[in-house]
């Protein structure tokens, strides 16, 4: 079964509707403006679920939906948010023990406008089941099924986050089709830009090996202890990355691919990151002010860790690919974002790109990493390879 990137493409911008409209619900219901930040789609596997939703207990709001689209939507709170949402609820009347119902009701009204959108596309109808209030810690907060179906095959993960305009408040929409059935709506034509669906599935293994290798790389050359966050496979648009790392000053480095697929990699440093980073590299540390030595550093980082990741990339797509030397850039989020694709084909709208981060030293610095290829290359990559390597 192979899957068209224009209809992955259309699916994503339905998300990303649907996301807007629970945004302005969210905002009527709580007092609060919401706005919507990103949406993205992950084929994630059990591992990759495990790395999103952690240890730590959630609440959360189920909604089934069947007809036509069968599979799951979901609002699910960290506890900071759920906390800071309760209070919100309290105080515009609702009582306490009816907090769940209250949350029950937050996610109907959410989420049934979410799901409008997909109807009307589909030119069907979608049944969407009445909300469940659930509590619970880590990956048990995810329907069975979809637990059961991320360890067999991995399943799609289409996440929305909706930020409070003026305070740290969070909520993610997650909508996760039944595996199978989605698949079918995304099959291409032959003679389409499309992707066989169990290829895809190189890169749940691959993202989190080459971070890991990355983690490590960091760790000997600074002797700072490296934690992976996170780091997976997302189909998304440029516009959302670029919404996704603000306007916040980077110190980055851009290495340009070549072979099969070309395109760039990407590593992201906030200011004090990067200082921190290159004091730990640097005998006797980087004098106050002397960028040049920060830069030095990051550089030479970048270029190892650049050569890890490729390495390890090329070997899973049985490919070549070689890097160019390091571009070095002090400058916002977005505008490093943007300058990649203008460089890209076409200037690419949407990419499916590998993002990790990476805490290093307890949370006092952190690395983004992004591998950003032109997505033509790269289903053509992904076709060539042999099934029983893709299996």
């Amino acid at each position: 079964m192979r899957i068209a990137i224009n209809q992955l493409e259309a699916y994503n911008h339905l998300a990303s509707r649907g996301a807007k409209q629970a945004a302005r619900a969210l905002s009527q219901m709580t007092g609060i403006r919401f706005r919507h930040d990103v949406t993205g789609v992950s084929l994630v596997s059990d591992e990759a679920l495990a790395d999103v939703f952690t240890g730590q207990r959630y609440v959360g709001v189920q909604v089934g939906m069947s007809g036509g689209l069968s599979g799951e939507t979901m609002l699910i709170f960290d506890p900071q948010s759920a906390r800071r949402l309760r209070e919100r609820l309290r105080s515009r009347g609702g009582e306490d023990e009816l907090v769940g119902g209250a949350f029950a009701e937050l996610g109907n009204i959410m989420i049934g406008g979410f799901v409008d959108g997909w109807a009307n596309h589909l030119d069907t109808s979608v049944d969407i089941t009445p909300p469940t209030y659930i509590e619970a810690s880590g990956t048990r907060i995810l329907p069975q099924l979809t637990r059961r179906d991320a360890a067999e095959y991995g399943v799609f993960l289409f996440e929305s986050r909706l930020e409070a305009v003026d305070s740290q408040l969070s909520v993610p929409i997650y909508l996760i089709p039944e595996y199978s059935e989605f698949v079918k709506l995304l099959e291409g034509r032959p003679d389409g830009l499309a992707v066989p669906a169990e290829k895809l599935t190189v890169f749940n293994g691959f993202a989190g090996r080459s971070a890991t290798r990355a983690s490590e790389q960091i760790a000997q050359l600074t002797g700072l202890r490296t934690d992976v966050d996170v780091s997976q496979l997302r189909f998304l648009s440029f516009s959302d990355i670029s919404a996704e790392v603000g306007s916040e000053t980077y110190v980055s480095v851009v290495f340009e691919l070549s072979g099969l697929p070309s395109g760039f990699f990407l590593a992201m440093f906030s200011e004090e990151s990067a200082r921190h980073i290159a004091d730990a590299m640097t005998p006797g540390g980087v004098a106050p002010g002397d960028d040049g030595m920060t830069e030095a550093a990051i550089k030479e980082l970048g270029n190892i860790i650049t050569s890890g990741f490729i390495d390890s990339w090329a070997n899973s797509l049985e490919t070549t690919i070689e890097h160019s030397p390091p571009e070095f850039l002090r400058d916002s989020g977005t505008n490093v974002i943007r300058s990649i694709q203008s460089r890209l084909p076409d200037q690419q709208e949407y990419a499916f790109t590998i993002d990790t981060s990476i805490e290093i030293h307890n949370r006092k610095a952190e690395v983004q990493l992004y591998v950003l290829p032109d997505t033509r290359e790269l289903t053509e990559a992904l076709s060539a390879l042999p099934a029983a390597t893709a299996g």
